[in-house]
């Protein structure tokens, strides 16, 4: 059943390569929670799409996706924990970025939504 978690993940950040907001949109809860480098945030739908638009000018790629954990939390929430190893391609070719990231998903009217998701970065080893 992990798998089913681990796809869902994927198919999210297939909607952040895509610059696809519809399916990102419809994989996220609203109020979300996001933690990265720039703190703690309750995100509502407005201010996700305003972040999302935002990143119009570079294109991510999802280079590599490893380290995965997945977990069920009962029947209704999950959690799953990985390494992202991402491209950011824009005027200038940039350094691939790696990230440790978790997100925390939950099942909502018959649909899993992500509720959660952190961001670290790694450092360069």
């Amino acid at each position: 059943m992990e798998t089913q978690i681990i796809e869902l993940e994927k198919k999210y950040w297939q909607g952040m390569e895509n610059h696809d907001y519809e399916t990102v949109k419809k994989l996220t809860r609203f109020p979300c929670i996001i933690a990265s480098k720039n703190g703690v945030q309750s995100v509502n739908e407005t201010s996700f799409k305003k972040m999302f638009e935002s990143g119009n000018a570079y294109k991510l790629k999802v280079l590599n996706f490893s380290n995965v954990e997945a977990q069920f939390v009962g029947d209704n929430g999950a959690v799953i924990a990985y390494v992202i190893e991402l491209g950011i391609i824009g005027d200038k070719q940039k350094e691939p970025m790696k990230c440790a990231c978790t997100s925390t998903w939950v099942k909502e009217n018959n649909n899993w939504v992500c509720t959660l998701h952190t961001e670290a970065d790694l450092s360069q080893q």
